[in-house]
């Protein structure tokens, strides 16, 4: 797979993921074990239309619209405050839906106009998935580099929004994985090679302790009922690898997300985007490309992002 082929498979995957999950965000699993989702549908808890994309591929798409211009963190922070304020890289102009830590974090920007590193909140309370859904680009842009070189790049992305040790980590973890992804290796493969060189680097022992359960054990031997599906990054996290680990293509991998239920759309896009990047678009159902919203912009936009990290150097 070339890169542009690897951009558009994790960019498409992770949108249609999300728009998977919109509709029936907040449900219940046992509701969605009862009528799953096996099809794009629309409206649905926040009345859009079928394949609409969230906050999650939003931010993505500012994320890596920032990175065709190289790597800024001032830029990458004007971008997501530009959604915000004037729904930039919305599917439909407006914004529906975001995270009340992303919201205080944008607030903060705009208001008192601290540095985007100094956004996000701190404190152990605000370590939901908003940074993690939407960190993916990067791996494109650290791709093959040590994971010590990745680090800062990591934790200023995710400090827009999201500045705890945990919630960094978290998208460490993800962007780690992907790039072995990136590399060719098989998910397993990638999900070893990551537990290696995560535990190796130096870390906060509680912290990597919140992650025991992906670095020190198998998260494939996990039951469904032990997945957790919540707005908590470690949930969000455990829930997109166990998904990504127990499936066989990108279909069963992102409907397997989304039907655990609670915050589908963020574990739809987080293990859509790993599984769009492994399976390719290709394997993509055509009923859901076809459906998904701005599938222009955002093929257009996967072609920006490959034509300006085929001349970057970090």
């Amino acid at each position: 797979m070339n890169q542009l082929q690897a951009i558009r498979g994790g960019l498409l995957g992770l949108a249609i993921g999300d728009a998977l999950g919109v509709p029936v965000e907040f449900r219940p699993r046992a509701e969605l074990r009862e009528r799953p989702v096996r099809e794009m549908r629309g409206y649905g808890t926040h009345h859009q239309p079928p394949g609409t994309w969230s906050d999650d591929a939003a931010l993505t798409f500012c994320l890596a619209d920032s990175l065709c211009g190289g790597f800024d963190i001032e830029r990458i922070a004007a971008a997501s405050l530009r959604w915000y304020e004037e729904g930039w890289w919305s599917p439909h102009g407006e914004v529906f839906d975001i995270g009340i830590a992303t919201r205080q974090a944008l607030t903060r920007l705009r208001e008192q106009g601290v540095p985007a590193e100094q956004a996000g909140l701190a404190d152990e309370y605000s370590n939901g998935n908003g940074s993690l859904m939407r960190i993916l680009p990067l791996v494109y842009l650290l791709r093959g580099q040590p994971l010590r070189h990745k680090e800062p790049y990591v934790r200023a992305v995710s400090s827009i929004t999201h500045s705890h040790p945990r919630s960094i980590l978290g998208c460490l973890i993800y962007v780690e994985l992907a790039d072995h992804l990136l590399q060719g290796h098989p998910p397993l493969e990638s999900y070893r090679r990551m537990q290696a060189s995560v535990t190796e680097l130096c870390w906060d022992e509680p912290e990597l302790a919140t992650y025991r359960r992906l670095l020190a054990e198998d998260i494939r031997e996990r039951s469904e009922a032990e997945i957790a599906s919540s707005g908590y990054v470690v949930h969000t996290l455990e829930a997109a690898l166990w998904c990504l680990l127990t499936s066989e293509s990108y279909e069963e991998t992102v409907l397997k997300a989304v039907n655990l239920g609670e915050d589908t759309d963020t574990t739809g896009a987080v293990a859509g985007g790993l599984a769009g990047l492994w399976y390719g678009a290709d394997a993509i159902p055509g009923d859901w490309l076809a459906a998904v919203v701005r599938r222009a912009d955002i093929e257009s936009l996967s072609g920006r992002l490959s034509e300006q990290l085929g001349s970057s150097v970090l």
